[in-house]
């Protein structure tokens, strides 16, 4: 604004004055005496206040001003007319030039003062999201099942890849935590931590009722970063979920969505018994999900990601998880004894269908062998008379007062007990309740 004043002053001060005029225009060699003075002053700070002052001052000077002996002008300073014009004319330039030049500046100055660049701007819960995935990706492992296979023209045994999944580092011993469904029928297994090196990985243990494994690889202390665990009993339906896992065969991959079940059932994928107190959510969980961590909004673990419900074999939107509290249980058994010691009573039932067609509830013992905890305890067997009839065994309708309608609520109840457990049991003999009282006892190879 001050150049733009300034230049108005110079425009405005004589109505002759034209900056790129060659005229020999007397009124402006007046002005270029002054002016060429004033590069002897020993103050610079006042040279243009001084000049623009002449500019206004001296617009009515006549050429006998500038010609005549008797002037006031210093001899030294009179220049010849032509002389006079031409200098008139290049230092009118010179200033125009250097006001333009200054007021571009100034603008270029004003405008650059309003132009920001502002970074990327994200949400509070974006943040946070993205905070999540950054810290628990390096506790997210890749895990690689391989099956030996043999050439069928060289009769050469070689190992190639028959499925994959994904697991999360359990604590800094190395102990990596998937399903047990990842690693069935494997000869070797290869895990692959964030940093994409690769160790050879050995099982632990596993227990194929839960679908839970644990491996152990020798990766250095510093590679292991173990998820923080957290709680599922106080999980509610609604809140926030994240699935952290290699889909597909795909890197890290975030998938978010809500609790939208609590306390779902499924069935193990290796022996049919029941899961109970399943996590189902909408989050993506699809093949290659398998035994990757289900995590809060507050990064902790509260499930694995075990199955999904799709008839297509996609993620619809219907997932399933292990709920932490019972994998911990499972977790510290494996890594202490390599086995679960899970109580059992030792029999054999029917099918759940074949109990509903002879119009009973209850649980029909096939067979008790005579070394299990049920076959000591006295329970009977179904077994065919003399004739070829069939004598039914006794139906189990209750244990320790808790109603036994089908085969998934023993196995609830037995989930409960531990091993030594004395339990009440009520079956159905014939015509007759009774409650036999029977101490559970572990799996044979188990003990």
């Amino acid at each position: 604004m001050a150049a733009y004043s300034v230049l108005s002053t110079i425009c405005h001060s004589s109505p002759t004055f034209s900056p790129f005029s060659r005229s020999p225009n007397r009124k402006s060699t007046f002005i270029l005496s002054k002016s060429l003075s004033l590069h002897h002053t020993p103050n610079p700070k006042s040279t243009s206040p001084f000049i623009f002052s002449l500019l206004s001052h001296n617009s009515n000077h006549d050429q006998n001003s500038l010609t005549s002996s008797n002037s006031s002008t210093p001899s030294f300073l009179k220049i010849p007319l032509p002389f006079s014009s031409a200098l008139d004319s290049l230092l009118i330039f010179c200033t125009s030039l250097a006001l333009s030049f200054t007021l571009l500046v100034a603008d270029a100055d004003s405008a650059l003062a309003f132009v920001v660049t502002t970074p990327r701007k994200l949400q509070t819960d974006e943040l946070a999201t993205v905070r999540l995935f950054q810290e628990n990706t390096p506790s997210v492992v890749y895990i690689t099942n391989l099956a030996a296979r043999q050439d069928a023209f060289t009769l050469d045994l070689l190992e190639v890849p028959q499925g994959s999944g994904s697991g999360f580092v359990w604590d800094k011993d190395g102990h990596v935590v998937t399903n047990y469904h990842v690693i069935r029928g494997a000869s070797d297994l290869k895990v692959t931590l964030a940093d994409q090196s690769t160790y050879d990985a050995r099982v632990v243990g596993f227990d194929q009722d839960k679908d839970v494994a644990v491996l152990r690889v020798d990766a250095p202390k510093d590679k292991l970063r173990p998820i923080p665990i957290g709680i599922s009993a106080d999980l509610l339906v609604g809140q926030k979920v994240f699935a952290i896992g290699n889909p597909f065969g795909l890197d890290h991959t975030l998938t978010t969505g809500v609790i939208s079940g609590l306390r779902r059932e499924i069935s193990s994928a290796a022996t049919g018994r029941p899961i109970q107190d399943v996590i189902q959510t909408d989050a993506a969980i699809n093949p290659g999900n398998s035994g990757g961590p289900l995590l809060d909004s507050a990064g902790s673990l509260i499930g694995i990601n075990t199955a999904i419900y799709s008839p297509s074999g996609a993620s619809s939107g219907v997932g399933f998880s292990i709920p932490v509290d019972t994998v911990s249980g499972i977790v510290d058994q494996l890594v202490r004894f390599g086995k679960v010691t899970r109580p059992i009573l030792g029999i054999k039932f029917a099918p759940d269908q074949s109990v509903e067609q002879l119009g009973v509830s209850g649980v029909l013992v096939l067979d008790a062998p005579a070394n299990g905890p049920a076959g000591k305890a006295g329970l009977q067997s179904t077994k065919r008379d003399a004739y070829g009839r069939l004598i039914l065994g006794d139906i189990i309708t209750s244990v320790n007062g808790k109603k036994v309608a089908n085969g998934s609520d023993l196995y609830r109840i037995l989930d409960q007990c531990k091993v030594g457990d004395k339990v009440i049991v009520e079956v159905l003999r014939g015509d007759q309740k009774e409650k036999i009282p029977v101490i559970l006892e572990p799996k044979p190879d188990e003990s």
